[in-house]
Order: C-alpha cells, then sequence, then structure tokens
C-alpha cells in the first residue's frame, strides 16, 4: 500500500480514471448552499454578539464538512480493474471480480462480498426515468420496422434513450462483466471511513451541542 506522501502513488483519478460519474446537480446545489451558509456565518461572526459569533462557528464547523460530504464528494470512478465508490462517510474500492450485481431502483446499488452499496453519485429520477421511457414508446411506435430497441434508434445509433441513472449502471453493468477475469480486477471489496469528513462534524456538533448547552 503507498502511502499518500510518496509522490510516485497514482491518485484515485490516475487509477479509476476511465469513467467518471458525478451528480451535477448534486454539485451545484452543494455549492450554493455552502455559498450561502458561508455569507451568513461570516456576517454572523462579523457582526453578531455575545455567543452569536461562536455559534456560528460551530454551525458552520459542523454544516459546511456534511454538505460537501453529501453533494460534492460523491464520485464513482470506474477503471479496468476496480470500481471506487466514494460515497459521503465512506469509500469503498470494490474489484471486478467482486463485483456481484448492480442495480438501479428508487436508488442506484453495487453488491459485492455479500454487502450492498448506495451509489451516491448516480441518483434515480424517477421523473427522468417516465420521460425516457415515453420517448422510447414514442420512437417505436414510429419506426415501422421494429429497428427501435428500448436504448437505441435505428437512424440514431449514438443516442442513447434510457434515464442517465439506467445508462450508467447499464455501462457498469457492461464493465463489470467485460473485467471481471482480469488479473488485477480480483480481490476482496475495501472499505475505508472519511475521516477527514467525520472528524470536523463531530467537533462541530459537539461545540455546537456544548454553546447551546450553556446559553
Amino acid at each position: 500500500m503507498t502511502s499518500p506522501a510518496d509522490d510516485s502513488a497514482p491518485s484515485a483519478s490516475e487509477t479509476f480514471s476511465d469513467r467518471v460519474y458525478r451528480s451535477t446537480g448534486g454539485i451545484v446545489s452543494g455549492v450554493l448552499l455552502l455559498a450561502l451558509g458561508g455569507w451568513l456565518g461570516i456576517d454572523a461572526m462579523v457582526r453578531g454578539e455575545g455567543r452569536t459569533p461562536w455559534l456560528a462557528l460551530a454551525g458552520l464547523l459542523f454544516a459546511v464538512p456534511v454538505v460537501i460530504a453529501y453533494t460534492v464528494r460523491p464520485a464513482v470512478y470506474a477503471g479496468q480493474d476496480r470500481l471506487l465508490v466514494r460515497n459521503p462517510f465512506r469509500t469503498i474500492t470494490l474489484p471486478w471480480a467482486a463485483v456481484e450485481g448492480l442495480r438501479a431502483g428508487y436508488t442506484s446499488e453495487v453488491l459485492a462480498g455479500g454487502a450492498k452499496y448506495q451509489l451516491w453519485a448516480i441518483p434515480v429520477s424517477l421523473r427522468q426515468r417516465k420521460r425516457a421511457a415515453r420517448q422510447q414508446a414514442r420512437a417505436a411506435s414510429e419506426d415501422p420496422f421494429g429497428r427501435t430497441s428500448a436504448h437505441v434508434t435505428a437512424d440514431k445509433a449514438e443516442e442513447d434513450r434510457r434515464a442517465p441513472s439506467d445508462a450508467a449502471i447499464g455501462d457498469l453493468r457492461e464493465m463489470a462483466e467485460t473485467n471481471a477475469r482480469r488479473e488485477g480486477a480480483q480481490g476482496a471489496p475495501e472499505v475505508r471511513w472519511a475521516f477527514e469528513v467525520i472528524a470536523p462534524t463531530v467537533a462541530g456538533a459537539v461545540l455546537l451541542g456544548i454553546m447551546l448547552a450553556i446559553g
């Protein structure tokens, strides 16, 4: 195992850079929440009186890591040998041989090692799925020769008509089936807790609790 200080060690983006999945909506909402919270929090610390600056500091220390964890942090990196899932408070490394299945129901999930892990970076939108189903039905009705599949139309083979989450899970499923026999894709799942997110969140919660208790 290489240490973070080793300059020659490949980063996650280098090792798992074949395909990267992130939620654009989640990132945008996270940035907006951080901007709003930072503006209100800093204003309270600068202009507040009494315990207000300390309460604002504790609130920011608690809220900022949580917002980052649920909006900006989630990502899925898919490479030739493994799948790396970065969720709010955990990072899961799954060699393709350990992946037992991928599915998108109400949430996107990967099954591996007898456990189920949610893919926070690939949110499921029922509205997008219904829209995709209507487009598929419309395309099929307009094709008198029956060449239209549930995924693409005959005249637009490059256009994927599935909902984004279903398309992403389909791509990952194909990668799992293709790469599972690779020598580098063998191994067991590894789960690491994101203490860089957990520690400031707990510290902020403790400080906020103390400030409220002595109020």
